[in-house]
This record gives structure tokens, sequence and C-alpha cells, in this order.
């Protein structure tokens, strides 16, 4: 059975503290790997994993003033309590740090800013 989870439900904090407007919170785990091959073989007979590491993006109502007085030297950490119901998911992106801030604005909307952040690693807990 999948886990649901509902946006009115969940939260996202930095650094403990929440961050008010959020939007949409996405993320990406990556790894990079090499196949391994046989001498005289063309089929691949093991993998082997590199560096790893995680993206993410954040959209927020406007802007956070939080996530806008980070300076670009710091770590902080992202946490997400996705919540429905009974149903608790927390993921903990740690040692982020920004990479990049965009802001739109379009006739008869509101704004948006988006961060764009990467992480050492991330970790999901399951209630």
């Amino acid at each position: 059975m999948p886990t649901i989870v509902a946006a009115n439900d969940s939260a996202v904090l930095l650094n403990g503290e929440p961050v008010e407007g959020v939007r949409s919170i996405e993320y990406r785990r990556h790894q990079a790997r090499q196949n391994v091959y046989a001498l005289g073989s063309a089929e691949r007979i093991a993998i082997t994993s590199g560096p790893a590491g995680v993206e993410g993006r954040l959209t927020v109502a406007s802007t956070a003033p939080k996530l806008d007085q980070v300076p670009s030297t710091s770590s902080f950490q992202i946490t997400a309590r996705l919540r429905h119901g009974d149903t608790t998911v927390t993921v903990a992106f740690d040692d982020c740090y920004l990479l990049d801030k965009s802001f739109a604005l379009g006739a008869g909307g509101h704004g948006e800013a988006v961060y764009g952040f990467s992480a050492a690693r991330v970790r999901e807990v399951f209630e």
C-alpha cells in the first residue's frame, strides 16, 4: 500500500524553525555508478558506486527571509515533516548549502521564490 501524505498537514523546517509559505519541496538523490566487465566479455558482471549527493528545490510564496539570511558559506539543515492522518514521514537533508535562488511574478498572481540547495545526505524515516 502506498504512503500518502498531504501538503496541508505537512511542514518544512530550517534548522528547526518553521519556513512559512512553502508551496513545494522537490529533491533528487544521485550516485555515480560504473559498470564492471569481465575480460573478453560484453556482459556486465558487477557495478561500482562512487560519490553520492542530493539536490533539492524549495518553492516559497513570495520569499523566505530565513533562507535569504543564510550566509552562502554556512551549512544548514532542512527537515520536511510530511503527514496525513496517522502517517508521518520525516525527510531530513543534512549539511545543506544554497546553490541558487530565482524569483517569478506573473500578472494576476503572486511572487514565488525557488531556492536550490545541495545536501550531503537525505534521511527518510517512516513512522
